[in-house]
């Protein structure tokens, strides 16, 4: 088995690494700069048994997203599940935002699926499985976070129409949308008011608690498997009952 996942290093990202993190498992952790956390997630995929494969590179462009596929196919034949997590945060307003580093945004947070999907091609076979990671932001505009919900906007748009076409080939492309989770993103976007954003996001939740790894990991893990072979397309949310207009 092999796994890919940009913005693997850290956060969510890292969950999601972890739960497919078995022996004879190819974990292939994509990052853009901070080497201490590669170093450290890479020890936590190799405790758990696995090959664990770290891969420098921009994958906001189509030539960085080749580059790491490049690298993943010379270890592997196959890739089974391809995730992307990778996200840059600008927490501005739209009204203010530098256009130049807002399309970078745009184009790393969203489009950027599309060039590794293409790039991953060769690699992908019948029961592989394409996953975005996306947010309650996507759809439901949130204070200086345009420059990350209005780029998954597109790639969730972007997954209806690879999901089309990469059916045919046994391929899956699917969504899921976890609620707040305390990674270093979500600081970027709330600094020091995140404790109390996590608190309130957990008192107004009708499950009573904020989301946990184990929540959207499970999720991924039942949409990666042969159950569910019928689902193509799909956004599902992981909020415990948050939000449910979203």
């Amino acid at each position: 088995m092999a796994i890919l996942v940009t913005g693997g290093t850290k956060g969510i990202g890292l969950a999601i690494a972890r739960r497919f993190a078995k022996p004879d498992t190819d974990v292939f952790l994509n990052f853009r700069a901070d080497e201490a956390s590669a170093a450290l997630a890479a020890e936590a995929i190799t405790a758990a048994g696995a090959r664990c494969h770290l891969i420098r590179a921009d994958v906001g462009t189509p030539q960085g997203a080749r580059e790491v596929l490049e690298q993943v196919a010379a270890r592997t034949e196959h890739l089974d599940q391809l995730v992307h997590c990778a996200v840059k945060v600008i927490a501005e307003p739209l009204l203010t935002v530098d256009p130049e580093a807002f399309t970078q945004a745009l184009t790393l947070n969203g489009a950027a699926l599309l060039y590794l999907v293409q790039a991953a091609r060769p690699l992908l076979r019948r029961g592989s499985t394409v996953f975005f990671l996306s947010s309650r932001g996507s759809r439901t505009p949130l204070p200086n976070y345009a420059a990350v919900g209005v780029a998954k906007s597109l790639a969730e748009s972007l997954v209806r129409y690879l999901a089309v076409e990469l059916a045919p080939l046994g391929v899956r492309a699917n969504c899921v949308a976890p609620g707040a989770v305390d990674t270093e993103a979500l600081r970027q976007v709330y600094g020091e008011r995140t404790p109390e954003i996590m608190q309130a996001s957990a008192a107004a939740n009708p499950s009573g608690r904020n989301v946990v790894d184990d929540d959207y990991c499970s999720l991924i893990e039942y949409l990666a498997g042969p159950s569910a072979a019928m689902i193509q397309g799909q956004v599902v949310f992981v909020t415990g009952g948050s939000y449910l207009a979203a």
